[in-house]
């Protein structure tokens, strides 16, 4: 199927700017496993969740349809990357202990990816996709951010984000599913990685196609003002929305 290629145009602003994602999400996914042979990380980017997994598993394949990406992912020695759609991946059938997706389900096709998910995970194997959206820092400046994603940015984002917006709830997800515990990410965030972050927003990159100007500048000053010295620090949070489901050993494709 046609890739939609959301990202490579600002591959190094997300490599750059994207958060982290916490470790004790992939302490708490490696718990649910009875194996830990191979995990595969699809929709990988620029890899962040690949190398948290090779702390668990003895091999982790991470794959994304981005060339661009993969070039600038962070390379461990337990992961291989491979650039591949998720529609399209190349696994043995009843290989894949866990599969995780960061922030990107929303934009597969659920039906073929379920299905290959169904085919490569082992008996018992656990599928965990998440998603965040914006972050929180401090009041003036989180109702900046919203301004900039809801009325700035409105008719540009691309089809599939609007699970995002529902924080998956309406994401299909037909498998068991396992109630997980909350999860936040955190980071200490400049201005500048601020407005990196903003950079990397697949609908900012398509605001400058379409019109030939920077959306951030409908905001730039009001949030200069409200951050106040560009070079200090502030705390960002984010909660992850957490989706697991166990394969059950009738689910097969």
């Amino acid at each position: 199927m046609p890739y939609k290629d959301h990202f490579s145009r600002q591959a190094q602003e997300y490599a750059r700017h994207r958060p982290r994602y916490p470790s004790a999400l992939f302490d708490y996914l490696a718990s649910l496993t009875p194996e830990h042979t191979l995990a595969w990380d699809c929709g990988t980017g620029n890899g962040q969740a690949a190398v948290e997994l090779a702390r668990h598993y003895e091999r982790v394949v991470a794959t994304d349809a981005s060339a661009d990406q993969i070039a600038r992912a962070f390379e461990h020695q337990r992961v291989e990357y491979r650039v591949e759609q998720a529609e399209a991946a190349s696994f043995e059938p009843a290989s894949v202990d866990l599969i995780t997706v960061a922030q990107a389900v929303h934009w597969f096709d659920h039906d073929v990816f379920y299905a290959i998910v169904r085919r490569v995970l082992k008996p018992g194997g656990v599928l965990a996709v998440w998603t965040y959206h914006l972050p929180r820092i401090a009041p003036a400046v989180d109702d900046l951010l919203y301004e900039y994603y809801a009325v700035v940015l409105d008719g540009y984002w691309p089809a599939g984000f609007e699970y995002i917006h529902d924080q998956y709830r309406t994401l299909p997800f037909p498998f068991d599913e396992i109630e997980p515990p909350p999860f936040f990410m955190t980071a200490d965030w400049s201005l500048e990685h601020l407005l990196g972050f903003l950079e990397s927003w697949s609908a900012t990159q398509s605001y400058r196609v379409r019109t030939g100007s920077d959306p951030i500048n409908a905001i730039r000053a009001r949030l200069l003002q409200a951050w106040g010295e560009p070079a200090e620090v502030r705390p960002a949070s984010w909660p992850l929305t957490v989706r697991v489901g166990r394969l059950a050993h009738a689910d097969r494709a």
